[in-house]
C-alpha cells in the first residue's frame, strides 16, 4: 500500500506540481511584460488616430504603411500559420492534439503581431494571444525534459493555457475551468492539477511584478453591484432570452461571413487584411470606440454617459468589423471584443428598461449579466461564464442570477443549434491544415511497456492522440487490477489495449502513441467501415 502511494505521488503528483509550476512562472513573467507592452500600445494608438483627425493629409502614408504591413502580415503567416486568427481556438487545437506547432515561433509570432494589430485599432483582444502564448510557453519551458518525458508536454501546455487566460483576465478559477469545460471537455484530476499549480504559481507571480510594471491584476475595476432578490428573477430570465437570442444571430452571422470568405479564397490574403484595416483606418477616425480591443469601451460603458444612437452605431460596426477581423485571420483574441459587443447590447437593455421605469440602481448589473450571457451563449463556455461573472465582474452576491443568465441564453443557442465561436475557428482551421488529405480510421492491439508514461494511470488522466479511443484494456493476470469506483482500470505493465483512430497522418499519430505506451512494433489495421 505504501508503495502504491509512492508510486502515484511521483508518477502522476510531482511531474504535474514540477511542470505546472514551471510553466506558471514563466508564463506570469511573459505574460504580464505582454500586457504591460500592449497597454501602452493601445495608448498611443489612440493618440495616434487623435492626431490623425487634426491632419487627415497623411492619410494616404497611413494607407501605404497599412498595406506593406498587411503584405507583412501574410507572409509571416505562411511560414508560421499557426499565429494567424484567434488564439484561444488555436490553443484548444493544439492541447487536443490537433494541430501540430513550434512553440518559439508562436511565442515571438503572436507576441509582436498581435501588438501590431492594437497598434493599428483593430477590434480584437489580447486574451486570445495570452493563452496561445501560454500554451507555447507551457511546452517551451519543459523543452528541455520533454525528450524523456514528451507525454507530459500536452499537460504542461495546459497549464500554460490556463495561467495565460488568468493574467490575461484577472480570473485564476475562470482559468482552470476553461481547460476542463472547454479545452478537454472533462474532468481529471491530471489536469486539475497542472492547471491549478499553474494558475496558483502564476498568480503569486503576477501579484508580484505586477506593481512594479504599472500593471493592474484585474481586468476590470471592482463594481458596487445591486444584491438581486429572489423577485428580481425576470431580470436575469429576460437578459438570458435576449442576449440568447443575439447571440444566435451574431454566430449566424459569423457563419455567413467564413462562408463569404471561402467563396472569396481567390483573393491574396493581404488584400483581405488590408481591406480590414483599411475599414478599421476609417472607423477610427470616426470615434475610438468603433475599434481596439473594446476593454476602455466596456469601462465607460460602465458608467452610462453613451446615447442610445451611439450605442447602436458601436454595436453594428464593431460587430461588422470583428467579426472581419477574425475571419480574416489577423492575429488576436475575440474573448475580449464579444465581451465589448454584450456590453454595448445590454447597455441598449438597460437604458430601454430605465427609461420604462426600472430605477437607475440596475443599470450596472444588467450590463454584467449581459456580458455574462454573451460569453456562455456566443463562446458554448457557460462555467467559464458564471466563474468569470463572479471573479472578474464582481458578481459574487447575485451567484443565482449569473447562474440563471448564462444557463438561459447557453440553452437559447443550444435550441437553435449555433455552432459556438471557438468552434467554428477551430473547424476552419482544421479545414486548411487538412486541405487534400484523406482520413483514414485503424484498428490495433498494443501493449503497456514496463516504465512507459501509462503505467499507474487511468484511463481518462491520459492525453491520447487525437481521435483515438481505447475501446477495452486486456490486464495481465499477474497484474490483479481491478475497475476503480469510477469506472476505469488503472493501466499496469503489460497491458493489452485494443485501440482504434482515426487521423491523416498515421506517422505522428504513432510517434504520440509511443511516448504513452513505449517503443514496440505492432500490427494496424485499416477499418474500412465503422
Amino acid at each position: 500500500m505504501k508503495n502504491k502511494y509512492l508510486g502515484y505521488f511521483i508518477n502522476l503528483i510531482f511531474p504535474a506540481v514540477v511542470f505546472g509550476s514551471v510553466t506558471g512562472l514563466i508564463t506570469a513573467a511573459i505574460i504580464t511584460l505582454y500586457k504591460l507592452c500592449a497597454k501602452l500600445i493601445i495608448e498611443f494608438s489612440a493618440l495616434g488616430y487623435s492626431l490623425l483627425k487634426e491632419d487627415l493629409i497623411f492619410i494616404p502614408l497611413v494607407l501605404i504603411a497599412i498595406f506593406a504591413i498587411s503584405s507583412g502580415y501574410s507572409a509571416i503567416y505562411k511560414r508560421i500559420p499557426n499565429i494567424k486568427g484567434g488564439g484561444i481556438p488555436t490553443s484548444i487545437g493544439i492541447l487536443r492534439g490537433l494541430i501540430p506547432f513550434n512553440f518559439l515561433k508562436n511565442i515571438i509570432g503572436t507576441f509582436f503581431l498581435s501588438l501590431g494589430t492594437f497598434l493599428l485599432g483593430v477590434p480584437l483582444g489580447n486574451e486570445g494571444p495570452s493563452v496561445q502564448m501560454g500554451t507555447a510557453i507551457g511546452k517551451g519551458s519543459v523543452f528541455p525534459l520533454l525528450k524523456k518525458h514528451q507525454a507530459w508536454a500536452r499537460y504542461s501546455m495546459t497549464g500554460g493555457a490556463c495561467a495565460g487566460f488568468s493574467v490575461a483576465t484577472g480570473a485564476p478559477v475562470s482559468g482552470i475551468i476553461f481547460a476542463i469545460e472547454e479545452a478537454h471537455q472533462r474532468v481529471s484530476p491530471m489536469i486539475f492539477i497542472v492547471a491549478s499549480t499553474s494558475v496558483t504559481v502564476s498568480r503569486i507571480v503576477t501579484e508580484i511584478i505586477s506593481p512594479f510594471l504599472g500593471v493592474s491584476v484585474s481586468l476590470f475595476p471592482k463594481l458596487d453591484l445591486p444584491e438581486l432578490s429572489s423577485s428580481d428573477i425576470w431580470i436575469p430570465l429576460l437578459i438570458g432570452i435576449l442576449l440568447g437570442i443575439f447571440a444566435v444571430l451574431f454566430l449566424r452571422f459569423y457563419s455567413f461571413v467564413n462562408r463569404l470568405s471561402k467563396r472569396l479564397h481567390k483573393i491574396p490574403d493581404h488584400i483581405k487584411i488590408f481591406s480590414v484595416l483599411t475599414l478599421t483606418l476609417i472607423a477610427g477616425l470616426f470615434s475610438f470606440s468603433f475599434i481596439s480591443t473594446g476593454h476602455h469601451l466596456i469601462v465607460e460603458l460602465f458608467d452610462g454617459g453613451i446615447a442610445i444612437y451611439m450605442l447602436l452605431i458601436i454595436l453594428i460596426i464593431r460587430t461588422v468589423l470583428t467579426v472581419f477581423a477574425n475571419s480574416s485571420n489577423i492575429t488576436g483574441g475575440i474573448f475580449l471584443p464579444i465581451m465589448a459587443i454584450g456590453a454595448v447590447f445590454s447597455a441598449l437593455i438597460a437604458k430601454a428598461a430605465l427609461a420604462l421605469g426600472l430605477s437607475s440602481e440596475y443599470y450596472t448589473i444588467i450590463l454584467v449579466l449581459g456580458i455574462t450571457a454573451c460569453i456562455s451563449g456566443m463562446m458554448k463556455m457557460p462555467l467559464t461564464a458564471i466563474a468569470f461573472a463572479i471573479e472578474a465582474l464582481s458578481c459574487y452576491q447575485n451567484i443565482l442570477p449569473v447562474i440563471t443568465v448564462s444557463a438561459v441564453s447557453f440553452m437559447i443557442t443550444e435550441l437553435f443549434e449555433a455552432k459556438s465561436i471557438n468552434d467554428s475557428v477551430l473547424d476552419n482551421r482544421l479545414a486548411d491544415l487538412n486541405e487534400g488529405k484523406k482520413m483514414k480510421v485503424f484498428d490495433a492491439f498494443v501493449t503497456v511497456q514496463d516504465g512507459s508514461f501509462a503505467v499507474g494511470k487511468q484511463i481518462r488522466d491520459i492525453f491520447w492522440p487525437a481521435n483515438l479511443f481505447v475501446l477495452s484494456v486486456q490486464h495481465q493476470e499477474m497484474n490483479n487490477a481491478k475497475v476503480d469506483k469510477h469506472g476505469g482500470s488503472e493501466i499496469r505493465s503489460g497491458d493489452v489495449l485494443h485501440i482504434r483512430y482515426s487521423t491523416f497522418d498515421d506517422v505522428r499519430t504513432r510517434e504520440e502513441l509511443t511516448t504513452i505506451i513505449g517503443e514496440q512494433e505492432y500490427k494496424v489495421t485499416l477499418v474500412n467501415k465503422i
